[in-house]
């Protein structure tokens, strides 16, 4: 890592010491708001950032996402942990207090296509993705290069279906070696078995064109071009085991018309892809998405 982008990262990282962030989902009822509220200012802590949402008032579920200052957090988090945990059984709550200092440790996997990672080394260079790149994992060597002009770990790991299994075991263990948080699949083009999935759950950040379901496998910008679309969109999702079918986390589309051919098409999708992935990725990072079955709330 370059000494400017450590140096961003410790600066992040002392401003926001006392900075902490809860997410709870719960059965809606009365009272939750104010019991959390009557929590964090025991602590003298002050909320900075509060967003809410209720399925249902009635019989539905509750969500909230606060954002909140604490003196002397890091001496206090742990308490205050083990305090929260008493609470949330009362209300049935599922929870997670992150604390805003812990930049969470990111790895990159990528193939041939390098312009959603090189829309995120970009965004990280500049103090816009708060995070710690740990690593870029690659089927190819195409990536190396602006990798590791970086100072980041580049492993170049060859992929294909009938080694699948041997490959993630390397994956996994490169994972847990450098204490990873957040995998990001920036057009990687390699299917992800049900044992690398189970073990990363909403962990894992995808990104594919908006064709589907209509385009769905090769040549899907030629085939598009072949029906004349007029919208191209890109999607970011969570990966689960249901193949592009996770949680849907960002989209954005793009108006074309008879004027564009198969190249300007591909030229507007890698365009929305970058910018779609991107703004998923900073949502994560800010710890602003719950997932819900299998839908994301954003706050």
């Amino acid at each position: 890592m370059k000494s400017y982008i450590k140096n961003q990262i410790n600066e992040f990282k002392e401003k926001n010491q006392n900075r902490g962030r809860l997410l709870v989902s719960c059965p809606d009822q009365p009272g939750i708001v104010s019991t959390i509220s009557k929590f964090l200012y025991s602590h003298q802590a002050n909320i900075i950032e509060s967003s809410q949402y209720s399925t249902n008032p009635e019989g539905g579920t509750f969500f909230i996402r606060i954002e909140f200052e604490c003196p002397n957090l890091k001496e206090k988090a742990t308490e205050m942990e083990l305090q929260f945990a008493e609470l949330a059984k009362e209300f049935k709550m599922e929870w997670n207090l992150t604390h805003v200092y812990n930049v969470k440790k990111v790895a990159i996997f990528v193939s041939k296509e390098l312009h959603c990672l090189l829309e995120l080394l970009w965004e990280w260079q500049s103090g816009d993705l708060m995070a710690d790149i740990a690593l870029v994992i690659s089927n190819h060597v195409e990536a190396k290069e602006a990798v590791e002009a970086l100072n980041i770990p580049f492993y170049h790991i060859p992929a294909n279906k009938d080694i699948r299994e041997q490959v993630e075991k390397e994956q996994l263990q490169l994972l847990e070696t450098y204490k990873i948080d957040l995998i990001i699949l920036a057009r990687y083009m390699q299917i992800l078995t049900p044992t690398f999935v189970s073990a990363n759950p909403n962990k894992i950040i995808n990104i594919h064109h908006s064709f589907l379901p209509a385009f769905i496998g090769a040549r899907p910008y030629e085939r598009a071009y072949d029906r004349g679309v007029k919208l191209i969109g890109a999607t970011s999702h969570y990966v689960t085991n249901d193949l592009d079918e996770g949680p849907i986390i960002e989209q954005d589309i793009s108006r074309v018309d008879h004027r564009a051919n198969v190249d300007s098409l591909k030229k507007i999708g890698r365009s929305v892809e970058r910018s779609v992935l991107a703004r998923a990725v900073k949502w994560h990072l800010e710890d602003r998405i719950l997932v819900h079955d299998n839908k994301t709330i954003v706050f």
